[in-house]
């Protein structure tokens, strides 16, 4: 099987410093700090799977995506073909492990009420950016295989976090 996934940055500016949301992956085997998102249906718009993801996993509804200004659709001649382009913040594939996907991440504002639980999520919160990092850097492992790397990445390019 291979999967597309959209997964969330979503940012809040606080205490002179940004946060962003992180929670608890609660499935079967599995218990890791993540990001939200996740698997995109067959067909379905990356921003629209985007929106639903954050929406089941927290509660809180996607009401700005950085480059989404950007998008472009197209229809094919018979309307029966129609492509979604948009910039997303970075992408990743994985190129060994138990499960092949590719899957963008996007830096997103929203709003609402955090869930207490989520879908298959727990421990939905707010943590700032220097948290995350001292959490990646005491235990990386405790991140999700996925959200260890997109993680590593935003600290980097984002932050200038090594």
């Amino acid at each position: 099987m291979f999967y597309v996934n959209a997964r969330a940055f979503i940012e809040r500016k606080r205490n002179n410093g940004t946060e962003i949301i992180v929670q608890v992956r609660n499935k079967k085997n599995e218990e890791a700090i993540e990001l939200p998102g996740g698997r995109l249906e067959p067909y379905e718009s990356i921003l629209d799977g985007l929106k639903r993801e954050v929406l089941e996993e927290t509660g809180l509804i996607v009401t700005e995506v950085e480059g989404s200004e950007k998008r472009i659709d197209t229809v094919g001649i018979n309307s029966e073909f129609e492509v979604e382009c948009l910039e997303p913040y970075c992408v990743y594939q994985t190129i060994k492990g138990p499960v092949d996907s590719i899957g963008m991440y996007f830096i997103c504002r929203a709003e609402g009420q955090l869930l207490a639980e989520g879908d298959e999520t727990l421990h939905i919160r707010w943590e700032a950016i220097d948290d995350i990092y001292q959490l990646m850097k005491n235990d990386p492992r405790q991140f999700s295989d996925v959200d260890r790397a997109g993680l590593k990445y935003y600290l980097k390019h984002k932050f200038g976090k090594p």
